[in-house]
């Protein structure tokens, strides 16, 4: 059940398949999720009353080189103090100087739901991520395409959530085909790394019109007060990560984007 990587374009595609690579070099042992503690519940933060922020640990990207030289620890409680509903941790080493220390250090020192924000390109990532002390993993639709469905069905027996991630319309109706119950639009171009801020509301307001009922969350690009404010009428949660990532004080700069 592995996607078809060859057909996905730009830089996204050659991230996907170094994370291939990584896997095949090194492959995941099996993960007994009955013997890993609960985990608090993802899809619950985001449902709460309001705006509910995705604060993301990030050290760096491909768009923008190097962030930030951080404590992941230390990032996450200060994004927990300054209002955060969840956390979101990059685990993929090669493009985002991430790593799955990130994430186990960030379940120890937070008691908020985690995102693993990282490339699945296999089922056993999955595993990996509950293994780790994630509440959701991220399915990116331009990565999966098709077998969507399917990988939502595993985290589902892994007992996560999933943020099922789309960029455009045709990829919102593989999304709500496959059955997403939150499904995060992404505002950068992930082939060519543009940024648009008019495409996470156009296409939630798509998938509005077509009936869709679950959780929506905009990605990418926010940076202030306004930004947020504009999308309370429309979104359930907002994924913030370089614009906070590179605070020097993480709490403060959340309060500031919260108006609080």
């Amino acid at each position: 059940m592995v996607p078809d990587l060859a057909r996905v374009p730009g830089v996204l595609g050659r991230i996907v398949r170094r994370r291939y690579e990584r896997l095949r070099e090194a492959p995941l042992e099996p993960a007994d999720v009955g013997a890993m503690p609960a985990v608090p519940s993802f899809y619950e933060a985001l449902q709460a009353p309001g705006l509910s922020v995705i604060a993301e640990v990030k050290r760096k990207s491909p768009s923008e080189g190097v962030i930030a030289d951080l404590d992941a620890a230390a990032v996450a409680r200060a994004y927990a103090r300054g209002g955060a509903r969840a956390v979101s941790v990059l685990t993929e080493p090669d493009f985002f100087g991430g790593s799955s220390e990130d994430l186990r250090r960030v379940r120890e020192a937070v008691g908020l739901p985690i995102l693993r924000k990282d490339f699945v390109v296999h089922p056993q990532q999955i595993w990996e991520a509950r293994a780790l002390g994630a509440s959701a993993v991220l399915l990116i639709v331009a990565v999966l395409g098709p077998l969507v469905e399917d990988y939502l069905r595993e985290a589902e027996k892994a007992g996560l959530d999933a943020l099922v991630e789309v960029h455009d319309e045709a990829e919102a109706d593989l999304a709500l085909a496959a059955g997403a119950r939150i499904v995060g639009v992404n505002n950068r171009d992930l082939t060519s790394l543009a940024v648009d801020l008019e495409t996470a509301p156009r296409v939630a307001a798509y998938l509005r019109a077509r009936g869709y009922a679950g959780l929506l969350v905009a990605e990418s690009g926010y940076s202030s007060a306004g930004e947020l404010a504009m999308l309370r009428s429309h979104f359930d949660a907002v994924l913030i990560g370089s614009s906070l990532a590179r605070q020097r004080d993480p709490e403060a700069g959340l309060r500031a984007l919260l108006g609080f």
